[in-house]
């Protein structure tokens, strides 16, 4: 068998691999040739417009970096600037300054420091209360009241008024002052009232009567400045009273009603004597039976208010206080400041320094209405009236002479006695008036030792200063006043504001550093009128400064300087200029630099501090 042919195998060619999805494989499409005509025309149209805008974008980068580069030559000469503001220009200001003060005289220096240390020391807030000051609540105008002077005076001239004023020596400044009224009875006070004062042999008002008696009647806030037994009471009492009969008058006040009116008083003394006027004034009002009784309250510490809880059961018109036990008896709400619209502060220096200040604040914060402001005082210096003219609402101050000057009733003596000899010279000079007599002395200890050896010497003599009890203190006052002793042995506690009865001579046993305090103690004599004699003692222990304060008093008063005082100079007029007097304490002889109150004033801050730190001390 045949066996079947083998087959042969065909080689077959490979089969094409496409790499479709190759990137590096260029592929271009088909594109139609109208459409490829299409796009080359309107890449030839468009290449004039790519060409300009390329030209514009190089322009913008070109101006551009011209920006940046002005930009950091500019940082560069700040830097430069700044630089040289650090190293150079401090040094071309020293050199300014030193050019300048090379041709400035010693008393033009010596002012500049002067004002410096006032702008240091100014009050930074004003007198008003907490609330006022935290919701900024400002008036704008007075006190609004029912008085009106008399026709007659309402239709004189301004050049009239102010005629009247220049005869009896008044300067006033503010706006739209009230006018000058020469009697009492053109000024519409009560009958009861001018009866009493006739009584008591006051005629006609003084000069501080004169015109600020008109312009609290007129609701005015006040700063008044006159000198020692002027009869600045009455000046602040009266429209008090006046404003507490209208209030009656109206709506009888009950219990828990009241006061219309605070008196505040730097001294408890004071405000018993500020309350006993206010008393007796009220009682002749009440016993002619044409008006109604106007109950007055003395708030003071050293006595029980217990003894007075009959005015305390009835509503308060007027209260006359001391700032501490005031303010605790509004903190107990024993009564409240609600419609309370009158302050007057006695002594209004002593009563915004030495501490008193942030006291005064305090009792603001009771207020809950607007009020009518006064501040009275004999030594006013102008740091005090700058702080007032603040506080107070378009006020009116009314100046009798310069505030701080010495009453011209008062012959002042200044007589050079060794400590040694004083005790012994003490007893001549007692020799020269009758009784009674005030001896003065800054030192409590030799206030005690003074009545002693009076004492001794048989001689009936009480003594007075801050140590002792109140009810010590009341019984030397009354004792005094009533001719039961002689002699009145005081520590400054009884220069600020007491009247006594025909006190013919002040005895000052040692001079205090701070003038304003003598004026205080000399003006206990020649008041209402009356003519009295102050004597002082000075000797080695007596600071120059105080010296040269007092020579220039004297000077200004017109009396007589001893020669030992002459032979003081003074150094600021060897540095020329004007020769003007402290603005902090109002002495002549020494500018702010050197003044013996602040000075004494920033002791105490700084003790004060030093205990806060320490915890308040054991």
């Amino acid at each position: 068998m045949e066996s079947a042919p083998k087959r042969r195998r065909v080689q077959r060619s490979p089969s094409p691999v496409y790499k479709l999805d190759d990137e590096n494989e260029s592929y271009e499409p088909y594109v139609p040739v109208a459409q490829r005509r299409q796009e080359k025309l309107v890449k030839l149209s468009s290449w004039g417009v790519n060409a300009d805008k390329d030209k514009s974008k190089s322009q913008q980068t070109e101006l551009d970096e011209r920006e940046d580069a002005f930009r950091e030559e500019e940082l560069r000469r700040e830097k430069a600037r700044k630089e040289r503001t650090l190293l150079m220009e401090a040094q071309e200001v020293h050199l300014r300054k030193a050019a300048e003060d090379a041709q400035k005289t010693e008393g033009e220096k010596a002012e500049e420091e002067d004002a410096e240390i006032l702008e240091a020391i100014k009050s930074r807030r004003k007198l008003a209360s907490d609330l006022e000051l935290a919701k900024g609540i400002h008036y704008t105008d007075s006190l609004k009241t029912s008085w009106r002077p008399p026709k007659y005076i309402r239709d004189r001239t301004p050049e009239q008024h102010q005629k009247l004023r220049e005869k009896f020596h008044i300067l006033v400044e503010g706006d739209d002052v009230p006018p000058p009224i020469e009697h009492f009875e053109d000024m519409k006070i009560p009958d009861p009232i001018l009866e009493y004062l006739r009584s008591q042999r006051i005629i006609s008002p003084t000069p501080i009567q004169l015109q600020g008696i008109p312009a609290a009647f007129s609701g005015r806030d006040i700063i008044g400045i006159a000198f020692t037994g002027s009869g600045k009471t009455l000046a602040f009492c009266l429209p008090l009273i006046m404003m507490a009969l209208e209030e009656e008058s109206k709506l009888p006040f009950i219990r828990g009603e009241g006061p219309v009116g605070i008196i505040l008083c730097p001294s408890r003394e004071l405000a018993n004597q500020t309350y006993e006027n206010v008393v007796t004034w009220c009682t002749a009002l009440a016993k002619s039976g044409k008006y109604p009784q106007l109950n007055a309250l003395l708030c003071i510490g050293g006595i029980s208010m217990n003894e007075q809880s009959h005015v305390m059961n009835k509503g308060i018109h007027i209260v006359v206080a001391t700032p501490g036990r005031l303010i605790d008896m509004l903190e107990k709400k024993r009564f409240t400041f609600n419609n309370c619209k009158y302050l007057c502060m006695d002594e209004a220096d002593r009563m915004v320094d030495l501490g008193f200040e942030d006291d005064v604040r305090n009792i603001m914060s009771f207020f809950k209405r607007q009020r009518q402001t006064l501040l009275f005082s004999a030594t006013m210096p102008r740091k005090i009236q700058d702080f007032a003219r603040e506080s107070l609402i378009q006020p009116v101050l009314v100046n009798v002479g310069r505030a701080g000057a010495a009453n011209l009733d008062v012959l002042q003596v200044v007589e050079y006695v060794k400590q040694e000899a004083k005790m012994v010279y003490l007893l001549e000079c007692l020799q020269k008036t009758p009784p009674p007599v005030i001896i003065f002395s800054e030192n409590k200890n030799e206030v005690d030792d003074i009545q002693e050896y009076l004492l001794l010497k048989g001689v009936e003599a009480v003594a007075i200063h801050g140590s002792k009890s109140q009810e010590e203190r009341q019984y030397a006052i009354k004792a005094f006043k009533a001719g039961g002793k002689d002699v009145m042995v005081a520590s400054g506690v009884a220069s600020k504001g007491l009247d006594f009865n025909d006190i013919q001579h002040v005895i000052i046993f040692s001079m205090p550093k701070e003038i304003e305090d003598y004026v205080h103690q000399i003006g206990r004599t020649g008041r209402s009128g009356k003519t009295g004699i102050a004597t002082t003692f000075v000797n080695m222990n007596t600071p120059e400064q105080t010296l040269l304060d007092l020579k220039y008093l004297l000077m200004e008063a017109g009396q007589k300087v001893p020669p030992f005082l002459s032979t003081i100079d003074d150094p600021r007029a060897a540095r020329g200029g004007a020769l003007t007097g402290c603005p902090v304490c109002g002495g002549l002889g020494h500018g702010i630099s050197n003044c013996p109150k602040l000075e004494d004033t920033q002791r105490r801050q700084m003790a004060s501090h030093r205990t806060a730190d320490d915890g308040g001390g054991y």
